[in-house]
């Protein structure tokens, strides 16, 4: 991340989300908005509310808003996204209605549609381009952008979540549709290519766990995290409400835990060829944001790559049920692809140190808000 990049995208957001909000009707306006990021309180509870599930996630729904509007969100959305990271998350939205056709058009959870490309929501938190931090966050089903602007500049994207369900679909002439393959193919080709003992450092677990061990937690810890935390309370619950989202106990759930000291192989014990494979791999997680945001430059520094630790769980076999994470400093990268015959996956990038910028925000608030 440069400072003049930074900036450059929080200008671009800014217009956006300014273009967005001038048009909103008055009735738009409570559900599109809301505090300043740092507020406190129920309200900062709230930003730092997050959902990967087709639940309420706080904001504005495209169902709610005209089509020229859609447009606005949309442009607001790629100002926060590479080219193909927004190329990405244009595919997963439509895959639902590729997901509603896997499952027969059956299923209803006592909405019109369950499987529906219109609920994806926007919220925008404190005033674009002011002087005060700012904020805003786009999800639904399998997407998640939270971005944070603090004294003019990009401060924090992450959570930044995306998943596909089917995560391979058929197109024609015999090619297939997959928004996230590469992240499942670099990874796979990497832990393939370890030396035995390092193999068996790198695959934590022979099984692989239900969802990514961090779930929707605010803050990267050891906490686990329940399935009942993916929803926004309401009328669906989920079977098995109070289990793990990893499906995982005993010495399962410990042996795959996240730990302050990354588990797994680091890149130190790599060879020129997987570093280069582990470069790449972290690429199709923070190349997803524009190039003046994302981290992916420092690990052209050997020490940084050094400290990225891969871990694996599940089978190394292709299509078969796989879990993988990357962790380092300000680093966990989480993949999962198990349910639907491994054809539905997660794949979360955090920055444990700044998701939703909380160390940004408590800087900036020491430097201007003095006790």
């Amino acid at each position: 991340m440069t400072d003049d990049g930074a900036r450059e995208v929080a200008n671009r957001m800014a217009a956006a989300a300014l273009a967005w909000l001038d048009s909103l009707d008055p009735d738009q306006r409570p559900a599109a908005t809301g505090p300043p990021p740092g507020t406190g309180g129920a309200a900062e509870a709230e930003r730092t509310r997050w959902y990967y599930t087709p639940t309420d996630h706080g904001g504005l729904t495209f169902h709610r808003q005209r089509p020229a509007q859609h447009r606005l969100v949309m442009r607001l959305v790629a100002s926060g996204l590479s080219e193909a990271g927004y190329t990405t998350v244009a595919t997963v939205l439509g895959l639902e209605n590729v997901l509603d056709r896997t499952e027969g058009f059956s299923v209803h959870w006592g909405r019109e549609r369950t499987r529906d490309p219109g609920m994806y929501y926007l919220r925008v938190f404190g005033e674009p381009g002011g002087a005060r931090p700012w904020g805003w966050r786009f999800g639904g089903h399998h997407v998640s952008l939270n971005n944070l602007v603090v004294d003019g500049r990009v401060a924090a994207a992450t959570p930044c979540f995306l998943g596909a369900d089917p995560a391979a679909s058929p197109l024609l002439g015999g090619a297939a549709l997959r928004p996230l393959g590469t992240a499942e193919d670099l990874a796979r080709e990497l832990v393939r290519s370890l030396a035995p003992g390092a193999a068996a450092r790198a695959v934590l677990l022979p099984r692989a766990p239900n969802d990514v061990v961090a779930g929707n937690s605010a803050r990267v810890g050891d906490r686990v995290v329940r399935r009942s935390e993916l929803w926004r309370p309401g009328p669906h619950v989920p079977d098995r409400a109070g289990h793990p989202v990893t499906g995982l106990h005993g010495a399962d759930q410990r042996a795959l835990a996240l730990t302050p000291e990354p588990r797994g192989v680091p890149g130190a014990e790599l060879d020129a060829a997987q570093r280069e494979l582990l470069r790449a791999l972290l690429g199709t997680y923070l190349d997803r944001v524009p190039a003046g945001v994302s981290p992916l430059p420092r690990y052209a520094d050997p020490a940084a790559l050094d400290a990225v630790h891969l871990a694996w769980a599940g089978s190394t076999a292709a299509g078969e049920p796989h879990y993988y994470r990357l962790q380092g400093p300000r680093l966990l990268v989480e993949w999962t692809n198990v349910h639907r015959g491994a054809n539905h996956a997660h794949a979360v990038w955090r920055d444990p140190e700044t998701d939703f910028g909380g160390d940004v925000l408590a800087a900036h608030h020491a430097a201007h808000h003095p006790a």
